[in-house]
């Protein structure tokens, strides 16, 4: 497109512990259920029955709760049972109470009166909230003896606190299992409690605890309070932060698989740490590829325990670490793939706690997806993505992730439309860590003569196959337009995507002008984009194309042009008539450029076709004042008033009252410009 256009030890207990429940959900998955974009059902009305139960109703747990023990074969929850929506603790506590099987979505704010009060939760149940609205506040959940296949997942639970730090008065845990077995317990945000976030005691076994985020809390996850060895429980990819103490604690296991958990201490906070991982009396545990960072005496064992270590990464931690004895081969009760150690912090950040989508299993139970790793030192597989890429089978119908090491990858590279279903992730604590990155600008000549680039060849990355997902990394066009300023053609395209259902999390798009494509297969074609927490870097036009695409709760920077000065349009839209363009809706845009600057928009109508009806609208947003009093303009003869532009709601000094060159949306238009209706039937997932 040219520019014309404190310690305490963990003690045996007498009293019953009261609640709990986790809350958070994990970061892979095919079907989407109730999200942030609109949950399903009404107000504690049964909706599905076990046949036609949607597929994350249908997950099932992985480690040692995925095991046949005790008369029950694995754990599955209330999979055979009925759906049913709940916004109340009333119609909470007797769906989780009934003797038949539920699965019981939490959609809103649960308010339990009186604080710390027990919501008893009866077998074969799951809990799981919808989206990431599903919260439990002041309380949380009990499974007493006997109770048995139990999913909570997805869900926040949060704030029984009472002031004091080390409280002895108030046993108000999140979770609380004495005497249960087959629980899973994944994807959920447990914080700031009176007491424990999760205590499993007297004699609970078969519990996965995975894919939570665990903060900001004393006593956080307590193992024990029995002289029995029986015990069986699988920890892995949770996030431990600002935790001071049983992370976790665990005492007379007689099997505990501990492996690809963050523990992190952040100097300088409230919050300093006592321990770490702690193995006591008679346990014996299996400590592998866990990351601990800050931690004082991050793995500790008595000396009746048993404690293997394997793989863990220590960074700035101090004091005891330990190991020694026999402990168990977790293989020989069920399967798992461990992740390596240094993609540890990235991943579990990422990933863990509460999701807006779920599919049928966690990212590390997936067994269906495979594999592929890139690393510039050999380390990998393969040393550079297209190998990866071209080594996915062509009418692949499973997802495939290519995890890349950090490292810069000056290539360029192209998913082609015969495989679908590919994901593309950086390994590195940061997006900027890895980086895909190439230098073609449009008026540049191809390598082999046959012609120049073009703006779409100028791709550094170019994603022609539907389902694809990128996250935790950086694609870049570093074209030069000062060096190459006599160069007819500076259109220099970082990515280019022109394909159904793509997801963009958590990276970093950087260019100069048009540096974000967003096109379809052809003009016939639907191409739906969902950009999440990432970056948009550009001067002219740097977002551009004919495809629906929301850019949600992301930063677009504004850029100087190659010569100093400040002058640019964020996007461009060429969307078709009776079709949605561009949707940014709580986002930043700002940049290091001179006030009043830039433009939000103009339309494209590529190669002059007036048939088109190029769209963009800002909602929600702060624009900083970089943006133009009237933020619209007019490309190639074509007026954007005879177009879709308009904003809503936004923020910052760079937004403005509606006039007559600067359209706001009315409430009832604003209703129909959300996520929801942009994606048409869509749920973007995270895996």
């Amino acid at each position: 497109m040219t520019e014309t256009r404190g310690r305490a030890r963990h003690r045996r207990r007498g009293k019953a512990l009261v609640i709990g429940v986790p809350a958070a959900l994990v970061a892979a998955g095919v079907l989407a259920y109730g999200t942030a974009f609109g949950v399903f059902g009404t107000d504690a009305r049964p909706e599905a029955g076990a046949a036609d139960a949607p597929a994350w109703a249908r997950a099932v747990a992985d480690g040692f709760a995925s095991v046949d023990a005790l008369g029950q074969k694995g754990t599955y929850g209330g999979r055979d049972g009925r759906t049913v929506t709940v916004r109340n603790l009333a119609d909470l506590e007797k769906y989780a109470t009934a003797q038949e099987p539920y699965v019981i979505v939490v959609a809103g704010t649960i308010t339990v009166n009186p604080t710390g009060k027990e919501i008893k939760v009866a077998s074969d149940k799951t809990i799981i909230g919808s989206g990431t609205s599903g919260h439990i506040v002041g309380g949380g959940f009990f499974l007493g003896q006997g109770v048995h296949n139990v999913i909570i997942r997805n869900l926040t639970i949060r704030d029984a606190y009472q002031g004091v730090w080390n409280d002895k008065e108030h046993d108000f845990d999140a979770v609380q299992m004495d005497g249960a077995h087959h629980v899973w317990i994944d994807h959920n945000d447990l914080r700031h409690m009176a007491d424990g976030l999760i205590d499993s005691r007297k004699d609970t076994t078969y519990i996965t605890v995975s894919w939570n985020r665990l903060a900001n809390n004393n006593k956080t996850f307590g193992i024990g309070w029995t002289d029995n060895v029986t015990a069986d429980l699988t920890i892995h990819h949770n996030w431990f932060r600002e935790t001071e103490q049983r992370n976790p604690s665990t005492d007379n296991a007689a099997h505990a698989h501990l492996y690809n958990n963050l523990l992190q201490d952040d100097a300088g906070t409230g919050v300093t740490s006592s321990y770490g991982n702690y193995a006591r009396g008679r346990t014996r545990m299996v400590l592998e590829n866990s990351y601990f960072q800050g931690v004082n005496n991050p793995v500790i064992k008595d000396a009746t325990a048993a404690l293997v270590q394997r793989g863990n990464v220590f960074s700035g931690t101090t004091g005891r670490n330990e190991s020694g004895g026999t402990a168990f081969d977790p293989k020989t009760y069920y399967p798992y793939t461990l992740d390596p150690t240094d993609a540890v912090p990235a991943l579990v950040k990422s990933g863990a706690g509460p999701r807006a989508s779920l599919g049928t299993a966690t990212a590390a139970a997936a067994p269906a997806a495979t594999t592929l790793t890139v690393a510039k030192d050999g380390s990998g597989r393969f040393t550079s993505v297209q190998k990866a890429v071209d080594a996915v089978p062509a009418g692949n119908t499973s997802r495939v992730v290519i995890r890349v090491a950090p490292g810069v990858y000056r290539e360029t590279v192209k998913v082609p439309s015969n495989k679908p279903h590919v994901t593309i992730e950086g390994t590195g604590a940061s997006r900027k860590d890895t980086v895909i990155v190439e230098g073609h600008a449009s008026g540049m000549t191809r390598p082999d003569g046959s012609g120049t680039y073009g703006t779409g060849g100028s791709a550094t990355v170019a994603v022609e196959a539907d389902d694809f997902r990128a996250r935790n990394l950086t694609v870049s066009n570093d074209f030069d337009e000062a060096a190459n300023r006599n160069l007819n053609g500076h259109q220099a395209v970082a990515l280019r995507t022109a394909a159904d259902r793509v997801v963009l999390d958590g990276v970093i798009v950087s260019g100069d002008q048009d540096t974000l494509l967003l096109d379809t297969a052809a003009k016939d074609r639907i191409g739906r984009v969902y950009m999440t927490g990432s970056y948009v870097i550009g001067n002219v036009d740097f977002v551009f194309g004919r495809a629906t695409a929301v850019i949600d709760r992301s930063v677009l920077t504004l850029k100087k042009r190659w010569d100093g000065t400040s002058a640019g349009y964020v996007t461009a839209p060429s969307t078709a008539a009776g079709r949605k363009g561009f949707l940014i809706t709580r986002s930043t845009v700002n940049g290091d450029v001179t006030a009043g600057s830039f433009h939000l928009g103009r339309p494209w109508h590529a190669g002059g076709d007036a048939t088109l009806d190029p769209q963009t609208t800002v909602r929600d947003s702060v624009l900083g004042a970089a943006v133009r009093p009237t933020p619209w303009t007019d490309m190639g003869g074509f007026s954007w008033k005879a177009d879709r532009f308009a904003e809503y709601r936004n923020t910052g000094p760079g937004s403005g009252p509606a006039h007559a060159d600067r359209p706001h949306l009315t409430p009832a238009q604003a209703a129909t410009q959300d996520t929801t209706h942009w994606l048409d039937g869509w749920t973007p997932t995270a895996g």
